[in-house]
């Protein structure tokens, strides 16, 4: 293998550790913030937690993007490189403007 395949390799297996880990721990975060909010439906903490498990869970794919674009940097692809910078731009202009909403 040449060191373009191992790189993309290493890329694969990173994105796809910090998929599962990112949903894992949104998945737990929900679990547990839901059985606490049935539990004890006026529980400030159950709240907090489901909060904290959602933000995760949306905040996985910026993740991804963010460390694609450290990898393609070190791999120099610099097509990739302007591809995920446009991606997260956007994704970072809407995160800010739908706070700015609320």
């Amino acid at each position: 293998m040449n060191t373009t395949s191992d790189a993309l390799e290493r890329l694969e297996g990173r994105l796809g550790r910090l998929l599962v880990t990112g949903v894992t721990v949104s998945a737990i975060m929900l679990l547990v913030g839901l059985g606490w909010f049935l539990i004890s439906p006026a529980s400030a903490a159950a709240r907090v937690l489901l909060t904290i498990g959602l933000f995760a869970l949306m905040g996985t794919p910026m993740l991804r993007v963010a460390v694609s674009f450290v990898e393609y940097v070190r791999m120099k692809d610099w097509f990739f490189v302007a591809t995920t910078i446009i991606v997260l731009a956007v994704l970072v202009t809407s995160v800010v403007l739908a706070l700015r909403r609320l």
